[in-house]
């Protein structure tokens, strides 16, 4: 018989479903480094600003799809933010948004606002991380 805790509601206070790992992947910003390795860290700084000032546009087309019941929206804007995640390796917010997208595509926005607020929560943390990094 599997683990019932799975099955149990979260402690009260746990805010989100975002876990407690590094959410950035350093494999993904070794990459981006080696793509002008001769420029001392410019365009890595350049993707972060873009992904830092970005996201919460999509964020909002989330929040803006939920409003209004537009599911292809919710669906474009899950998948952007998980491919440009993905892009500076953000992986536990890529994580939220293949699964916000996935979801949409087959069952609606009905279950979608704890999904969009963990997906505000690990872009805060992701943001944070990739900041401490450009500097």
């Amino acid at each position: 018989m599997g683990d019932l805790r799975l099955l149990q509601a979260p402690p009260d206070n746990q805010q989100s479903n975002v876990p407690d790992t590094p959410s950035i992947d350093p494999g993904a910003i070794r990459n981006l480094r080696e793509l002008n390795p001769g420029d001392d860290g410019e365009f890595l700084r350049e993707i972060i600003g873009i992904y830092i000032d970005d996201t919460p546009n999509r964020i909002a087309e989330l929040k803006k799809a939920m409003a209004t019941g537009d599911v292809p929206l919710f669906t474009r804007a899950a998948h952007t933010i998980k491919g440009s995640s993905a892009n500076v390796g953000a992986i536990a917010l890529k994580g939220v948004a293949e699964r916000m997208e996935m979801l949409s595509r087959r069952e609606g926005l009905g279950g979608m606002p704890p999904l969009v607020a963990d997906c505000e929560a690990e872009f805060a943390r992701a943001a944070g991380e990739l900041r401490r990094i450009a500097t």
